[in-house]
């Protein structure tokens, strides 16, 4: 069960909050050699791969028209509904991260522009074992779809049976992605990573998994393709008050150790009254809660700290840097804007991470394991890419020139004077000096993207 810990000091702390560690190298020694039949033997590979490890044989890679048919009709019309009403909030939210063009006249003459270009062929992985993760596809595919990638491919393990779960196939049509291949495992990111006779190559992987996707994952990402951000075992943290439920936050850490034994559930409070409180109500709720095995295992490696301070507290959370950020004081809002890392918050009494989770419009593919400190959760800059631009014209090189020649000059990188100095050469020749009344480039500012 979990450990409730009393005002422990920073060198304490720190070995409370250290995530459940797993063997590396001893899951690369497994993945390593998956990743390399794959990319040798394609689809022979997968099919093997898929009979060793799902105890499924496949006759095709992708799911057929006909399957989608038949999922279509196996999800009820209340599940339909709600997937619906996630898809347009989503949607929406993703919908407004569109940016315009940024076109900028930086000096006379010399015209500087960025804009979004979406990554062209993408792969996205929905687990599909304890828990077929078909929130995952809204997660990933409306953003992929809003972005503009031309070539959407999706990868989730199928049952015994060869059988794509059916809400996975019924909300990938729903988003427009026809294209589904009935593999898990980091056999399914080397076919993305890699390409065989039947999958296309993508640019960039995306989605969550267990520690062997998410191995596969990084080791892909060292030589052949890129992907969404490191990860690692969900997470929540959930600070409380006095004047808090305590059965809110029970359910609030179950909801996370519900999904797997290397989960890690962190409850943060100002008094020890409040953290039995939790902790009674978390072993009442876990008795009626059918993955509460996996559960159990999450909270051996979970804590309960008691910080009196609140400057300790915001200390706390930054340090520790959770995937999800449950805020659930008098004071809420005032402690979200002292958030430095954190994947997501969740504010007040009525905000639960699983509204996230499904439906509310923010993305749940998010950093874990300390990564937000440094990474962003997923948005529909995760599907574009930010090129630059700059034009410069003949008035804007007479302006800009000169400080690009003593700058190369002082790195001692004469070429790149040079390619400056003869088209300032050739403008004297022609009898430009930027005093003639030529017209400066700011009426042409706009040329660089025309609408339409």
């Amino acid at each position: 069960m979990i450990t409730v810990y009393k005002n422990p000091d920073r060198e304490k702390l720190t070995d409370i909050l250290q995530r459940p560690s797993y063997d590396l190298t001893k899951i690369d020694k497994v993945i390593k050699p998956v990743l390399e039949k794959v990319k040798r033997g394609g689809d022979k590979a997968l099919r093997k791969f898929a009979l060793e490890y799902d105890h499924v044989e496949l006759k095709d890679l992708w799911v057929s028209e006909k399957e989608f048919a038949t999922a279509d009709k196996e999800v009820s019309e209340t599940l339909k509904d709600a997937i619906n009403t996630a898809y347009e909030n989503i949607y929406k939210f993703h919908e407004a991260q569109r940016q315009e063009a940024l076109v900028m006249e930086v000096m006379p003459g010399v015209v500087c522009s960025r804009r979004s270009v979406p990554i062209e062929k993408v792969g996205l992985y929905v687990p599909g074992g304890t828990a077929p993760l078909f929130s995952t596809v809204l997660m990933l595919g409306i953003p992929a779809k809003i972005a503009g990638c031309k070539e959407i491919i999706i990868s989730s393990p199928t049952d015994r049976l060869g059988v794509t779960n059916p809400v996975i196939l019924y909300t990938a049509k729903l988003i427009g992605v026809k294209r589904v291949l009935k593999l898990g495992g980091a056999q399914a990111i080397a076919a993305m990573a890699y390409g065989t006779e039947s999958v296309p190559r993508v640019d960039k992987i995306f989605g969550p998994g267990n520690q062997y996707v998410t191995v596969a994952k990084q080791r892909v990402a060292r030589d052949s393709v890129a992907i969404d951000m490191p990860a690692g075992p969900s997470e929540v943290m959930v600070v409380i008050d006095e004047k808090a439920d305590a059965a809110f936050a029970a359910s609030d850490l179950l909801s996370q150790a519900e999904h797997g034994i290397d989960s890690q559930v962190v409850l943060v409070t100002n008094t020890i009254e409040k953290a039995n409180e939790v902790k009674k109500e978390i072993a009442s709720q876990l008795d009626s809660l059918p993955r509460q095995e996996i559960a159990r295992g999450a909270l051996e490696k979970s804590a309960i700290i008691v910080l009196k301070e609140k400057n300790r507290i915001v200390e706390t959370i930054n340090d520790y840097g959770p995937e999800h950020l449950i805020i659930n004081t008098k004071d809420a809002e005032e402690l979200a804007e002292q958030v430095q890392s954190a994947g997501s918050v969740f504010i007040g009494a009525y905000t639960p991470e699983s509204a996230g989770d499904y439906a509310s419009g923010t993305n749940h593919t998010l950093p874990t394991n300390g990564w937000a400190k440094a990474f962003s959760g997923i948005s529909l800059d995760s599907f574009v890419k930010k090129i630059t631009y700059q034009k410069i014209t003949e008035e804007g090189l007479l302006h800009l020139g000169p400080t690009i020649e003593k700058m190369a000059e002082a790195e001692l990188l004469d070429a790149h004077k040079n390619a400056v100095t003869i088209r300032l050469k050739k403008l004297k020749e022609n009898g430009i000096t930027g005093k003639s009344g030529k017209k400066s480039s700011k009426s042409n500012k706009g040329v660089l993207f025309r609408k339409g």
